[in-house]
């Protein structure tokens, strides 16, 4: 798969915390904020009212798509 570099604007206090997570881990940042994103999306595969959501905004988008190829 191929990666894509994005840039994260941080507080400083949360930013902090981050390098304090990842020092503690023996982790790059980078590393600790992929683990974290990693998690973020696991718990909303198995969230109902996410999935619900999704489903709504794949047919809004199926339709838009529709719309526009005719």
């Amino acid at each position: 798969m191929k990666s894509k570099a994005m840039s994260l604007r941080l507080s400083g206090d949360q930013a902090a915390q981050l390098a304090a997570v990842a020092r503690t881990e023996d982790v790059p940042i980078s590393e600790a904020v992929r683990e974290a994103i990693r998690e973020h999306i696991k718990v909303r595969r198995t969230d109902p009212e996410f999935q619900q959501r999704l489903k709504q905004q794949l047919e809004e988008d199926r339709e838009m798509l529709e719309r526009l190829a005719q």
